[in-house]
């Protein structure tokens, strides 16, 4: 059979399993099983594909039918133009997060400086701010051991080196160090809410995507824990439902935080709230 003919078949397969895009789906598959390229199989589609890359991609197509996250069956996903190992340990980190890159490298000079990445999974953030930054430190903490391996991996892999990656519940082995920017997407859905019965989200660790009162708990936390590890007027950037922008720009009002905004994401969703540290008279 060939490849254009599995590939219209898995299409069909994904599309009567409530894939919210079934070619591309297969597609990415079937360059996962057959190690080619898309380029590879527009050209030559009409060449025949059997064995055992035949029989991988069946199987990895039976799975994303099934409703498994198509980063998980392939290992991998892109976040910043970064090709970042995943698995089962990490959230997978999603577009709408590059706004929350995006925002804070607007907040961050090109010389040196200090940020955190609290919770940071396969380190996406981190790495993305590192990146870009190269004369910056940026520190990646996550309280899950096998989550911060694969962060490891990732940095060693993409050879971004200014980054530190460590075990932590949120500033619990930081001691009294301080950040000129600290980033967050903690859990923010509430329990029993039905999204967590959806799509991709079924699959991923539950501990990383549910929060007590209402989704609010580990957003109202590091709102006031973060302020001891901010230096003065440093950013604090936390990525929260859209539904919560209000309830999380109050929370950092509160928390004492200065030019509180929220801003969107690419669906023009508020999906991210800063908050300065106040700077006290005398401090520059």
């Amino acid at each position: 059979m060939t490849y254009d003919t599995l590939l219209t078949r898995a299409a069909r397969r994904l599309q009567a399993a409530d894939s919210a895009s079934p070619r591309l789906d297969a597609e990415v598959l079937m360059m996962h099983a057959a190690s080619v390229t898309r380029a590879w199989l527009y050209t030559w589609g009409d060449r025949e594909l059997a064995g055992v890359p035949r029989a991988r991609f069946e199987a990895l197509v039976a799975a994303r039918a099934l409703g498994h996250p198509v980063a998980y069956l392939i290992g991998e996903r892109e976040f910043w133009g970064l090709r970042l190992r995943v698995d089962e340990a990490t959230l997978i980190p999603r577009p709408d997060t590059e706004c929350l890159v995006e925002t804070l490298l607007a907040k961050m000079p090109h010389g040196p400086g200090r940020a955190l990445d609290l919770g940071t999974g396969t380190g996406a953030i981190a790495l993305a701010l590192a990146s870009e930054r190269p004369a910056w430190h940026v520190t990646g903490v996550d309280r899950e051991v096998a989550a911060v391996a694969v962060a490891k991996d990732n940095a060693q892999r993409l050879e971004i080196a200014n980054t530190t990656f460590l075990v932590s519940d949120w500033f619990a082995a930081l001691g009294d160090a301080t950040f000129d920017v600290i980033a967050a997407n903690p859990p923010y859905i509430a329990e029993g809410d039905p999204h967590l019965a959806q799509g991709d989200v079924r699959f991923e660790p539950r501990s990383a995507l549910v929060a007590s009162d209402a989704g609010l708990a580990d957003l109202r936390y590091l709102a006031m824990t973060a302020r001891g590890h901010l230096v003065a007027g440093g950013w604090l950037a936390l990525e929260h439902g859209w539904e919560q922008a209000s309830r999380v720009r109050e929370v950092l009002a509160q928390a004492g935080y200065e030019d509180v905004f929220s801003a969107t994401d690419l669906g023009a969703r508020e999906r991210l709230t800063l908050g300065r540290a106040p700077v006290m008279q005398g401090q520059h």
